[in-house]
């Protein structure tokens, strides 16, 4: 049953420079208990799609076109009170890149995380305490850090405090986005982990951003992938990994080192698109070793390639 859809989402930042087209006709849908992959370069657009779930996209940039539709609910049509009392980390949350940058360096663990409770669901501070310590232990960390300020934690367990944060009303949908950035790979490890023992326990569905696709492979069920502010391969993990279509997946996963592999490790020429004056056509032809003349002219189609797998390009066209 379907959960989240994204239909033909627009996200602009009006700049001194120009439009910064970021988002651009992003389409998608996410089921109950599904985890989603987002991956790409930086500056393609992912976390701009992140906020714009939650419809937080910071001045100067908003939503221009499409729709944002969450268990029934059009999310761009509701006023920014109403988002903020029924929406926002009752029905979807976010783990948000920079644990630090999240928390505020003046008050406890144990405010910041009674504070959504006591808002929410109107509990007592002595309550919502309580809560708070449960949500803790369910991400690996004593209620003693209720006492403690973000300072006195370590970076990997500023970040399992952020998850707790998240999941402190049980929404059914976390947005996580680059939650495992500035942690080394033990952390990193851990930090997986929890996400998928989350993911089983609560039943919640789960929208996983990151520039590392073998985070991607090992949590999401689906997989997007974006390039210039536009989803350009969308469709079931296994599929996407296995048999990528869009040449901008495969340049990608050819660039990840594998134990097996037996071909050269390759990159990806050139830089991403200047998202205020993109080329015209496809986004991706100046990189990519497929590229046709209609491709330099005319934008790529979206293209059905059966069992929800989806790449825009004039390949499959």
């Amino acid at each position: 049953m379907t959960l989240l859809e994204v239909k033909d989402l627009h996200v602009h930042y009006r700049t001194l420079k120009g439009v910064v087209r970021a988002v651009e006709g992003v389409t998608f849908e996410l089921g109950r208990g599904e985890a989603l992959g987002i991956g790409g370069e930086s500056g393609c657009g992912k976390s701009t799609l992140a906020f714009a779930l939650m419809k937080l996209i910071p001045p100067p940039g908003r939503i221009v076109k499409g729709k944002v539709i969450l268990d029934g609910k059009d999310l761009t049509g509701l006023p920014e009170d109403v988002l903020r009392k029924e929406v926002r980390w009752k029905e979807v949350s976010m783990v948000f890149q920079g644990a630090m940058n999240a928390l505020c360096p003046v008050f406890t663990i144990g405010d910041q995380l009674a504070g959504p409770l006591m808002y929410h669901w109107g509990m007592s501070r002595r309550e919502a305490l309580e809560r708070a310590a449960e949500a803790l232990e369910m991400v690996g960390l004593h209620s003693d850090m209720l006492r403690r300020y973000p300072h006195e934690l370590s970076g990997g367990q500023k970040q399992r405090v952020v998850i707790a944060m998240a999941i402190l009303l049980n929404p059914k949908l976390i947005i996580a986005d680059e939650p495992t950035t500035a942690l080394d790979v033990i952390v990193q490890a851990q930090i997986m982990n929890l996400f998928k023992k989350l993911k089983k326990e609560l039943s919640s569905s789960l929208v996983f951003i990151t520039h590392d696709l073998s985070l991607i492979a090992d949590i999401a069920d689906k997989v997007a992938i974006m390039y210039g502010g536009k989803l350009v391969e969308f469709g079931p993990a296994e599929e996407v990994f296995i048999e990528p279509k869009h040449p901008y997946t495969h340049l990608l996963l050819s660039s990840i080192p594998r134990i097996d592999r037996r071909t050269k490790l390759t990159w990806i020429p050139g830089t991403p698109p200047d998202l205020r004056n993109p080329p015209p056509g496809c986004r991706f032809w100046p990189r990519c070793p497929h590229a046709m003349d209609i491709c330099k002219k005319e934008e790529p189609p979206m293209v059905e390639l059966g069992r929800g797998h989806r790449v825009l390009c004039h390949l499959y066209a």
